[in-house]
């Protein structure tokens, strides 16, 4: 398989830092943006779309700052991290996404669904 390459993006939010972590760490708030449903087995998080199904392992949590996530199907190598970040002055609350991308198409294509994504996220929490 050939290597993918490492991508970021960032998305301003308007949230509280306790609501959006909840938004994007737990299966209720991840069933409420990212996928139909989740389900949460230990370390094993199964993700449901239309039908489809993806598990993913949680690679890391870090309360209140980035959850890490790694496809079971993808290389060891690849993950998806959802990381808050909070402005030391303004206080303005951004999450930076950061995923792979097998090549330039692939990663365009990922950051249109991280779009949408983000769009059902901010009006998941009213931002």
């Amino acid at each position: 398989m050939a290597s993918k390459n490492i991508f970021q993006i960032e998305f301003p939010i308007r949230s509280s830092l306790r609501i959006l972590f909840n938004q994007i760490s737990t299966p209720s708030g991840l069933s409420e943006w990212f996928a139909d449903n989740v389900n949460l087995n230990g370390k094993n998080y199964t993700f449901f779309w239309d039908g489809d199904e993806q598990d993913a392992e949680l690679l890391s949590n870090k309360n209140n700052q980035s959850i890490k996530f790694r496809w079971v199907d993808e290389p060891k190598n690849t993950y998806f991290e959802l990381k808050i970040v909070v402005d030391d002055i303004t206080q303005d609350i951004s999450l930076i996404i950061t995923d792979f991308a097998e090549d330039e198409e692939d990663e365009e294509e990922a950051k249109l669904l991280w779009n949408k994504q983000i769009e059902k996220l901010r009006q998941s929490i009213g931002s």
